[in-house]
This record gives structure tokens, C-alpha cells and sequence, in this order.
């Protein structure tokens, strides 16, 4: 956790490497995953660079692989996963892997065609064979056969259509029947009516060769007389894309030519089942070394292309790279360099060094998978700058706590830490699940797991679960009426000085959610918590400003910046606080005198409304209108001095920007020494002018941006403790839906009479109750309050001390690499 407290300090390293060790240091490097490097070629084309050759290689492996892998997701073919990560292979073994894919690939492509046309003419043989087992039903028994094996009369069918008897032709064939009826009537028109249709539809579906999907089709045949009208069918039966078979109009024919087919047939099924059991063989052989190659081949090619990124040293035979390594990751990235140059027996070592520069380095947080979802949350806002405090170590705690605060009941709380306990214990069969929206939950599992353990501790403290009250340690408050003034009275008072006994001892006493007044107590109670816990939190974001100032030596900002920030926070704010824990000590309803007692007590937001308009308000009798003496003008004290420190912040930088600038131009002009020309004439010369000015930025902007900053703060200061009001609202909003579901729901179900059917009506009520809850008191406020409190960190807590202008620290990795899709 030390770790996150602020990101790694960098280094930007220039290695020097031989052109025979480079492949196997990158190895020895992506598999470290410590160095980004910088692209010295910027200004060559990716066409002109040195290992472009190798590059297009590994790309073109690469389409062979995804090849074969859509092959194996055609045949439903699974591939096992990798155990042992290999190593990127040498150039000497690339050779064999691209004999085995290319041999592979052929392969498959020449039994994937051969496939198609086996299938084609397996599909045409089952169409035929449809054909002539339903031409029965288009031709009679009494048949005149002409010499002619093409043209028949059909005397019955010619009779029917009162045509007169002559020689017809036939052509006969298959057609999807989505598209029979518009087939139809274009034959009748090109024919002007002299072509008769007949069809037969199939039952079953036939596969359609262009869609590849499964149609209900139909068998047709069309009679004509002509040659002419022959030619025009047939066009018209390619245009919609209608299969033509030959039918011989002989009964006895048909029958030889149908088992002639059938023999055909089944000799293509056996082709057919063959072929696809040496596909199935070759397929499975190669998935067993697929997930291998694919590995194998992505590191080779990250090698490849980040040494594009390097610069080639021809006079001193090397390659020289530039990268930015985390300072503690030095002695690694050395070691690397070593492994590399003794891997192939280099005869002189790589070497590392370090340079000195003034850019901005990356940033890099070192995460585990506990500290990973709090740290995407913080970077979802905004990449820290370089060095700069990192909120997410604190937003481990203050993230589910504040969550808790308005989430707080013991029993949705302890849902979501169940489900969040489901999801820890069973992180590597959940991480197989690709779908996205789980994803982002998975990953979240830890801050889910943390949120539902806040939430039970502040539902305990509370005493709230599912709207309902636990009376353990039973009640601090006794009832001294007599039986029958409690049994005719709705309501009674009870007097804290004579039936409270003690302070309950943890949380909130039960008693309260049989009070009228509860929500009044609550809400008084639970809106005091939120300002209390809101500029704790803010404070605190404060305090991390001075970390901040002190890291970056920038000594001036404490006095200029921190101080009256501060001073101003604690002397409004801080001071409200401090009424609010001063009037719950001081105030009692054991108070013997009259203004101790709670109804003498004074508001303290008509307190504080008055210390900031300077007002006064007239006490009822016996009561004081302050809570101590000299409170007045105490008050009046801290409202001049916070409003000395507005001025404070408004020209405290600007003016002291200006005083060193001032020291600067005389420090500049002091510095000036006489030089004589040839001629023998003294001039005056200012040394050390580097134009430094023109760089600066002009004091109007200073003057500018400073105001801004001020009136932010100081009306934010305002807003953002008003915000903290939300802690208290969502909390009440959930408490009320809570009983609310309990009144209307589950309370009726219990209220059913037994013998109407009660007990099932009963679980009925429960399981609607359960529903509703579920949904709507545990994801959807779950959600809310998850929103809120990312809201109240993201604006009210970070904004006090963080920028986050960086940039992210992406190394060369393989893990990385392998995790995600690799990109050029």
C-alpha cells in the first residue's frame, strides 16, 4: 500500500544494444514489462524503418493463424488453453512455424473448396432426386409419348383448360416458394397466358446454397409449347435463381433415372463423411498448437515493432533506444540487458544509461487486484500528474464508508457484501465471462466487497435492517406511567431526566422507531453527521495540498495558498462544527437549571446565519441566545479574519510572482561587464539575458487565474459543504423507501387472515417484497449512492489538491500485449 502514495519516480534511459543481442534482450525486456520507449524515428515512414520485413512477416503469420482459427469456430473445434507461457521464438524457429501454417492452411483451403463442391453437387443431387419422386403428381398415367424424348401430350390436363389437344413441352425444377408467385406471373405475362405452372411443396426445408440458411421450397413444372417459350422460361428461372433438372416424361424412365441418383447419392454422403473426418483430424491437430503459435507470434512481432522504435547507429554497429523505467525497477531492466547479450554470447555487453531531463514524466500507480478498481476510479477522473499525491490510497476507506453513510442498513447491506464474497471466491471461473457490463462489476468486486462491509457496520450503528429495529442491549428509556394511562393514551411524552437511564450502549437505541418524532430525531442526528464528516473529509483534502506544496518544493504556496485556505475553512465551517459538539455536551435533559436544558438550546444554523450577517436574536425567557460568553464577539472575530484571507489568496501569488521577477531583472542588470571593440571603444554588454522573460507568463494572467482560483474556493467552500448534505438525504431517502415496502408490502401479507388462503398470499408478499428490494433498494440506491459518493470525491475531495494532468505509463509488455489485442 506504501506503494500508492504517491506514483513511481521515473528515469529516462538511453540503452545501447548490439544488432546480434537485440532480439533477445527486447525478449528478455517485454517479458520484464518495465520500460516504455520513446519512437526516435518519428520522422521515418513505418514503410522505411529497419524491421519493417520482419514486421509484415509476423503480420503475415498472424492472418494465417486467425485463419484457422475462424475454421475452428466454424466446426465448433474449442482450443486448450495454455498453461506454460513459451517464449518468443528465435528467428531460426520461425522458418519450421511458417512451413507448418502454410501447410496447414493449404490444406484446409483445399478441403474447405473441395467441401463446398462436394456439397454443391450433394445438394443437386438431393434436389434432383426431390424432382423426380414428385413428378408423379404432374403427369397421368394415360400418356402420349411423342418420338421426341422432350415433348408429351397430356390429354387429361389440356381437356381440363379447354385447350385443344397438341404437343407440349415441359421444364421442370426447384425455386424457394417465397419467390414461386412472383415466378409465376412473370411467366404468364412474357407468355401472354400459353405457359401452365403446376408445383408440389416439400415439407421439409432444403438448405439455399447463396444464404446458406435453411427455406421451404417447392418443385415446379411448366408447360409450354415452343421452343421460343423454352428459352424465355429458362431465363426467367436463372433470374430467379431457380434450379433446372432434367424429368424424362416416361414413367419407367424416371424410375431408372431416380435409383441411378439415389446410387449417386449415397456414394457423395460417403465422400462427404470422409472428407469431413480428415478436415476434423487436421483441424483438431492443429488447435493443439494454435494457442502456442498465437502467443509465440505476438511477442515476435512486439519485438519486432518496438525495435522499429530504436535508432540505428552505423558507424558504432548498435541500436540505441530511449525509454522511461521506474526507478526501482533499474537493477531489472540491467539484469535484462545482461540475459540478452549472454543469451547469444555478444562479444560486447549492452549497457544502460541515464539521462537527465526536464519533460514530464509518466505516471505509473503499481496496482494489485485489491487496489486496481480504487485506482480506475480515481484515473476515470483524470490521470495524476507525476509525483503528485494519489487519492486512491485513501479512497480504500473513505469511498465505501461514505457509500455506507447513505446506503446504511444492515440488511442490503449485507447483500451486496454476499454477492461481493461470491465474486472474490470465485475470481477465476467469473473471469471467463466475456460479457462487458459484468465485466465492470467483476472488476469492482473488492470495492462492492468493501462497500457491503461498510454498509452492515453503519446499518448496526443505525439499528436499521430491512426498516426494522434489533433490540440487543434492549432499552436505555423506561416508561413510568401507570397501566392505565398507557393503555388510553396514542401518545405520551417521556421526560429524558426521569425515564432515560444512561446512554445506550452502541448505535441507536430500538426504542426510536416507535417514536412520533423519529424522523424529526433522525434527521437532526443524521444532517449533523454529514457536515461533520464532510469537512473532516475536505480538510483533509487540504492537508494533502501541503503534502503536495512540500514534495515539489514549492514553499511559497503554503504560506500564500494552504494557510488562509485553511484558516478560512476552520473558522466558518470548523467553527460550526465545533457548535454542534459543544451544544451536545453542554446541553442535557438532566439539566437542573433552565437554560441547560434542551429547550433553551439555540439552533445553531440561526447562530451561524447570524454570525455571518452580523445579527441578533431575541432568546425566549430563561434561555440565552449564545452558548458561552464572549461567543459574540468571538464570531464577529472570525468572520473579519476570514474575509482578511480572501484578499490573502487573491494577491498573495501575483504579488509575490512579481517581486521575483523584480529580483531577477536586477540581478540581470547588475550583472554587466565593459568589452572593447577593435576600434578601441568600450560597450556595454548584459550577460546572462536568455530571453527567459518571453517564456514567463504575462502578470495579467497571473492576476487572472489567481482570482479565479480564489472565487472558486471560496464559493465552493460554501457549496461543497452543502453538498455533504447529500450523505444525510440519501440516507432518510433510503430508510423511508425501506419501510415504506415494509408497510406496503410485507406487513399486509402478515395482516391476511389464515384460513383465506393467507399463508400463500404470504409468500406471495415476500416474493414481491424480496423483488422490490432487491431491485430497487439494492441496485438501483445501491447506484445512486455509488454516484454520489463518487461525485463527493471527484469534485469536493480531489479538486483541494489534485491535478491530474498526466499521462499514462504504458511499458512494453507481453503480459500486457497478450491481455489486450496488439495494435502497430
Amino acid at each position: 500500500m506504501g506503494d500508492m502514495f504517491r506514483s513511481e519516480s521515473m528515469a529516462l534511459c538511453q540503452m545501447f544494444i548490439q544488432p546480434e543481442a537485440a532480439y533477445s534482450t527486447m525478449a528478455e525486456l517485454g517479458e520484464s514489462g518495465c520500460v516504455q520507449f520513446r519512437d526516435l524515428n518519428a520522422q521515418v515512414s513505418a514503410f522505411q524503418r529497419k524491421f519493417v520485413s520482419e514486421v509484415k512477416r509476423c503480420s503475415e503469420l498472424e492472418r494465417k493463424i486467425r485463419y484457422i482459427e475462424n475454421e475452428l469456430r466454424k466446426d465448433d473445434i474449442k482450443m486448450p488453453e495454455v498453461l506454460d507461457e513459451p517464449q518468443p521464438p528465435y528467428p531460426r524457429e520461425i522458418i519450421d512455424l511458417e512451413a507448418q501454417l502454410e501447410t496447414i492452411e493449404t490444406e484446409i483451403r483445399e478441403l474447405s473448396i473441395s467441401k463446398v463442391s462436394l456439397n454443391a453437387n450433394h445438394q443437386g443431387l438431393i434436389e434432383l432426386e426431390l424432382v423426380l419422386e414428385n413428378a408423379n403428381e404432374f403427369f397421368s398415367e394415360t400418356e402420349i409419348v411423342n418420338l421426341s424424348s422432350r415433348r408429351f401430350s397430356v390429354v387429361e390436363e389440356v381437356a381440363q383448360i379447354g385447350q385443344q389437344r397438341g404437343e407440349l413441352g415441359f421444364v421442370a425444377g426447384i425455386i424457394s416458394l417465397e419467390r414461386f408467385f412472383s415466378f409465376e406471373r412473370i411467366l404468364w405475362r412474357i407468355s401472354m397466358g400459353n405457359i401452365f405452372v403446376k408445383r408440389s411443396d416439400l415439407k421439409e426445408q432444403l438448405l439455399e446454397a447463396q444464404t446458406e440458411k435453411l427455406e421451404t421450397k417447392t418443385i415446379f413444372v411448366a408447360f409450354f409449347q415452343g421452343d421460343q417459350l423454352k428459352q424465355r422460361i429458362k431465363k426467367v428461372c436463372a433470374g430467379y435463381h431457380a434450379a433446372v433438372y432434367p424429368c424424362p416424361s416416361a414413367y419407367a424412365e424416371r424410375q431408372r433415372m431416380l435409383e441411378d441418383v439415389r446410387m449417386r447419392l449415397a456414394d457423395l454422403t460417403l465422400v462427404l463423411n470422409q472428407t469431413a473426418d480428415h478436415r476434423n483430424r487436421v483441424l483438431v491437430a492443429a488447435a493443439k498448437h494454435l494457442p502456442t503459435w498465437t502467443i509465440m507470434v505476438k511477442k515476435m512481432k512486439a519485438i519486432y515493432h518496438t525495435l522499429n522504435l530504436f535508432n540505428v547507429d552505423l558507424s558504432n554497429k548498435c541500436l540505441i533506444g530511449e525509454g522511461w523505467v521506474p526507478t526501482s525497477d533499474l537493477p531489472v531492466v540491467r539484469d535484462a540487458l545482461a540475459r540478452g547479450s549472454a543469451k547469444v554470447e555478444s562479444t560486447v555487453p549492452s549497457f544502460m544509461n541515464i539521462i537527465e531531463t526536464n519533460e514530464q514524466p509518466p505516471t505509473y500507480n503499481r496496482t494489485n487486484k485489491f487496489t486496481r478498481g480504487f485506482q480506475n476510479l480515481i484515473d476515470a477522473y483524470g490521470l495524476g500528474s507525476y509525483r503528485e499525491v494519489n487519492p486512491a490510497l485513501y479512497t480504500c476507506i473513505t469511498f465505501p464508508f461514505l457509500f455506507a453513510v447513505m446506503f446504511g442498513d444492515l440488511g442490503h447491506g449485507l447483500i451486496v457484501l454476499l454477492v461481493a464474497l461470491y465474486m472474490t471466491f470465485n475470481e477465476r471461473k467469473l473471469s471467463e465471462i466475456k460479457s462487458e457490463i459484468f465485466s465492470i462489476f467483476f472488476s469492482g468486486r473488492y470495492i462492492i466487497l468493501f462497500m457491503g462491509f461498510f454498509s452492515v457496520y453503519t446499518g448496526f450503528v443505525y439499528n436499521d435492517i430491512f426498516s426494522k429495529s434489533m433490540n440487543i442491549f434492549g432499552s436505555s428509556w423506561k416508561v413510568n406511567y401507570n397501566t392505565t394511562t398507557a393503555l388510553n393514551n396514542t401518545e405520551l411524552t417521556l421526560n429524558p431526566y426521569y425515564d432515560q437511564d444512561g446512554v445506550y450502549p452502541y448505535g441507536m437505541d430500538p426504542v426510536w422507531i416507535l417514536a412520533e418524532n423519529n424522523i424529526i430525531f433522525l434527521n437532526t442526528y443524521k444532517m449533523k453527521l454529514s457536515i461533520i464528516f464532510g469537512l473532516a473529509h475536505m480538510v483533509f483534502g487540504i492537508f494533502m495540498s501541503f503534502i503536495n506544496f512540500v514534495h515539489f518544493r514549492k514553499y511559497s504556496h503554503i504560506f500564500l495558498e494552504f494557510v488562509p485556505q485553511l484558516i478560512f475553512l476552520l473558522l466558518l465551517f470548523g467553527y460550526l462544527v465545533f457548535m454542534m459538539f459543544f451544544k451536545w455536551v453542554k446541553y442535557s435533559g438532566r439539566a437542573t437549571e433552565d437554560a441547560l436544558k434542551p429547550g433553551c438550546a439555540p439552533s445553531i444554523l440561526i447562530l451561524f446565519i447570524n454570525m455571518m450577517l452580523f445579527g441578533h436574536t431575541e432568546p425566549k425567557d430563561g434561555c440565552e441566545e449564545y452558548m458561552f460568553e464572549g461567543q459574540r464577539v468571538l464570531q464577529i472575530a472570525f468572520v473579519v479574519l476570514a474575509v482578511l484571507c480572501i484578499p490573502w489568496m487573491l494577491l498573495g501569488t501575483p504579488l509575490y510572482e512579481k517581486l521575483k521577477r523584480n529580483k531577477r531583472a536586477i540581478a540581470q542588470n547588475g550583472d554587466i561587464h565593459d568589452s572593447t571593440l577593435p576600434n578601441g571603444t568600450a560597450v556595454h554588454q548584459k550577460v546572462g539575458d536568455s530571453g527567459h522573460g518571453d517564456e514567463e507568463e504575462p502578470l495579467s494572467e497571473v492576476f487572472i487565474k489567481q482570482a479565479i482560483h480564489t472565487i472558486e474556493y471560496v464559493l465552493s467552500t460554501i457549496s461543497h459543504t452543502a453538498s455533504y448534505l447529500r450523505l444525510w438525504a440519501l440516507s432518510l431517502a433510503h430508510a423511508q423507501l425501506s419501510e415504506v415496502l415494509w408497510m406496503m408490502v410485507m406487513r399486509r401479507g402478515f395482516l391476511l387472515p389464515v384460513i383465506f388462503g393467507g399463508p400463500i398470499l404470504l409468500y406471495v408478499c415476500f416474493a414481491a417484497w424480496a423483488f422490490f428490494t432487491l431491485a430497487i433498494l439494492v441496485v438501483i440506491e445501491g447506484l445512486s449512492a455509488f454516484l454520489h459518493t463518487l461525485r463527493l470525491h471527484w469534485v469536493e475531495f480531489m479538486s483541494k489538491f489534485y491535478e491530474g494532468s498526466g499521462y499514462a505509463f504504458q511499458p512494453f509488455s507481453f503480459k500486457a500485449i497478450l491481455e489486450s489485442s496488439y495494435e502497430d
